[in-house]
């Protein structure tokens, strides 16, 4: 699977953002989806993550209650809805398809496929 992510971009603490990944091929409704990010100096980290069904979803503590994941199967599309940005969100943010694994994981090593990333930057 291809992955294609967009929709970073410079907002203010406090500020809200919406990044979108594309998804190619017919299998993405199967896998489970996450979403990544690695700031300047640090190891990549997990952000939020969410079933093939949209079901199930799993999220960093640093972004719960702030950050929405959710997907649209039809569209082969996965968001993350960022509301309350701080500082310390700015990185580049990645998503990332989980093509084998059963349960929800949040380790980047389950995740097979990524797209290139899109740059969050927030002011304060």
């Amino acid at each position: 699977v291809q992955l294609q992510a967009s929709g970073g971009g410079l907002v203010q603490t406090g500020g809200s953002l919406r990044l979108s990944c594309a998804a190619s091929g017919r299998s993405f409704s199967r896998y489970h989806m996450g979403w990544f990010r690695q700031a300047p100096g640090k190891e990549r980290e997990f952000v939020a993550a969410i079933s093939w069904h949209g079901g199930s979803t799993n999220y960093a503590d640093s972004v719960k209650g702030r950050f929405t994941i959710s997907r649209d199967n039809a569209k082969n599309m996965v968001y993350l809805q960022m509301n309350s940005l701080k500082p310390e969100d700015t990185a580049v943010y990645y998503c990332a398809a989980d093509q084998s694994s059963y349960l929800l994981s949040r380790l980047g090593t389950d995740f097979g496929s990524w797209g290139q990333g899109t740059q969050v930057t927030v002011s304060s």
